[in-house]
């Protein structure tokens, strides 16, 4: 028992930390000097990498953002996969690891979210979460992630507004995951998870209320204090 506790605390842990690699934070300082917690909305997304130091810096952080989901996930199913892992389930007295493995999968998922918004290596600050829980998708059902995209691309391509459309990204994938009939465990990740996006852009939610978000290649009029 005390063996498979430690793999799955182990599952979790690691995904926290992958979740946590402040991987926009790294590449402005790194690279181009710049502090981005301090910069434009403060956040180490794709977004503000973009508004900031531009395109291929921006590409570059939102393909690794959504790399850390993605391998988080992947990692559990992998470790599921092993005949070791079965037999310490057996040993364990765990009746189904099969069915396990998906609400360990999730949650997994759901702690490389709030790595990535709460990051322990810039003082517990982040990004807004978007591009892991993309990567997350795409190893949980792709098809369901390929839908999300293109939800995004759509609102993107009418409003112009990234924040928008990943808000209704975020809302789009917790309906097409129940309608869908997907396993009750991604179904609670999918809401989970959305609302805890959405929650992250309560300030982008206030500017467009306003009437003041940014547009795509637009910058922030005001920077964070």
């Amino acid at each position: 028992m005390i063996e498979w506790l430690l793999i799955n605390t182990g599952l979790l842990v690691t995904a926290y930390f992958l979740g946590s690699i402040p991987t926009g934070y790294a590449i402005g300082r790194w690279f181009y000097g710049v502090d981005m917690l301090a910069e434009g909305s403060g956040s180490t997304g794709a977004t503000n990498i973009l508004r900031t130091l531009g395109k291929f810096p921006a590409l570059l952080v939102l393909l690794i953002d959504i790399l850390k989901g993605t391998l988080a996930v992947l990692l559990v199913f992998w470790t599921y996969s092993l005949s070791f892992t079965s037999e310490l389930a057996t040993n364990a007295g765990i009746q189904s690891p099969d069915l396990l493995q998906y609400w360990i999968a999730i949650l997994a998922g759901l702690i490389v979210i709030i790595g990535h918004t709460k990051s322990i290596w810039i003082g517990w600050k982040g990004g807004k979460s978007v591009a892991s829980s993309l990567g997350i998708l795409f190893a949980l059902d792709w098809k369901l992630a390929l839908a999300t995209l293109g939800i995004f691309a759509l609102v993107l391509a009418i409003s112009r507004i990234v924040s928008l459309s990943s808000i209704f990204g975020a809302i789009g994938i917790a309906i097409l995951m129940i309608i869908t009939g997907e396993p009750l465990a991604y179904q609670i990740f999918a809401i989970a998870g959305g609302i805890y996006v959405i929650w992250r852009h309560r300030s982008n939610i206030d500017r467009i209320f306003k009437g003041t978000e940014p547009k795509l290649g637009e910058k922030l009029t005001t920077q964070i204090q």
